[in-house]
């Protein structure tokens, strides 16, 4: 019991205590394409195009040097005074089946997207991929405390929750509560919740309430609508500290930016540095280089060809530690993804 987790995190730059750093092994783009996986991280795919789409698992030589790189960030938090833990390795291409569908899985490299810590709760979110909907279960739920651990219900993400018809819109349609946990961010009482392919305002409202009957009436929940409909918040939106945001100038402007957001210090971020891609592996963005973990409000981990974010963030007093992550843009996931704090001061 002493070495479970008891989740206690407010906001995204509290001094961090303990973290789970991902894992690489057995990592994979899944085998099994079915209408969720081609709306969610494929959609610009003709029919096509997504039956030939690589898949399986990734190269040897990508896993190998991303567990390299993921085991020294884990060094280097250790070197900090930080507790990590890692997630159980489990192989991903057993299948995942319900009464409407079977798929196999993905990975366990991006902890940040299957559970939000919220206060004392570790809340196993609702994913939008069925390929991922038993990750958090199989694990890292086995390292925590199950007195703080809460699963959101589970939804049954039929064929009708998802679309490609018009992609000016989310592909990921309302009927259900579905969302992912790096869909939110925390700034103290306030939860960003981007709506986007990965989640819905069904989704936004689940957790409104959620948190109504947990904590009272200690959070607000802010939906910001209209800013950028592919997945994940965090290349766009990342709390520094109290007051203090930084941005996307790509995708957030006056006109959609929540008014929340608007009354906070901000910083815009310069254009990144594109990193190497495996293009025909659904990569990922070069705004993956804002990508960052706070350590505190006065230190953070940055990509470390993203010299010129460093350089912008110490103007802020703000300084960063580089780290190597070589893949990256393939696996979609730079250190605030790759990694999940579960302890952190108040501030």
């Amino acid at each position: 019991m002493e070495n479970l987790i008891k989740p206690q995190v407010k906001n995204e730059w509290g001094q961090l205590r303990e973290i789970i750093v991902g894992d690489a092994s057995f990592a994979q783009v899944p085998t099994i394409g079915d209408k969720c996986l081609h709306c969610i991280d494929y959609a610009h795919l003709s029919d096509d195009e997504f039956k030939n789409r690589p898949s399986g698992e990734y190269l040897k030589k990508v896993l190998d040097e991303t567990q390299k790189d993921l085991d020294e960030i884990e060094r280097t938090l250790k070197s900090l005074g930080v507790k990590v833990h890692r997630p159980i390795a489990t192989k991903f291409s057993e299948p995942i089946k319900t009464d409407n569908w079977e798929v196999d899985g993905y990975y366990n490299y991006c902890p940040r997207d299957t559970v939000l810590i919220i206060n004392d709760k570790a809340i196993e979110v609702p994913m939008t991929l069925r390929h991922r909907s038993n990750e958090a279960e199989r694990t890292l739920k086995p390292l925590f405390d199950q007195n703080h651990w809460v699963q959101a219900p589970r939804p049954k993400l039929l064929d009708s929750i998802y679309q490609r018809e018009d992609l000016s819109i989310p592909t990921l349609l309302d009927g259900e509560p579905v969302f992912d946990a790096a869909n939110v961010i925390k700034h103290n009482n306030d939860l960003l919740y981007l709506v986007s392919n990965t989640g819905n305002k069904d989704g936004a409202k689940w957790l409104e309430q959620y948190c109504k009957e947990t904590f009272g009436e200690e959070y607000n929940v802010h939906t910001a609508e209209g800013v950028y409909a592919y997945i994940h918040i965090d290349t766009t939106f990342v709390f520094l500290r109290e007051g203090l945001v930084l941005l996307n100038p790509s995708r957030v402007n006056w006109k959609n930016m929540p008014h929340f957001i608007s009354k906070l210090d901000r910083i815009w971020a310069p254009e990144p540095f594109p990193t190497q891609v495996m293009e025909d592996w659904c990569p990922a963005s070069p705004w993956l280089g804002m990508n960052i973990l706070p350590i505190n409000k006065d230190l953070v981990m940055v990509e470390e060809h993203q010299v010129l974010l460093m350089k912008e963030l110490k103007k802020w007093g703000i300084e960063s530690i580089p780290v190597k992550l070589s893949h990256a843009r393939t696996l979609s996931g730079g250190p605030h993804c790759v990694t999940l704090d579960v302890v952190r001061d108040d501030n």
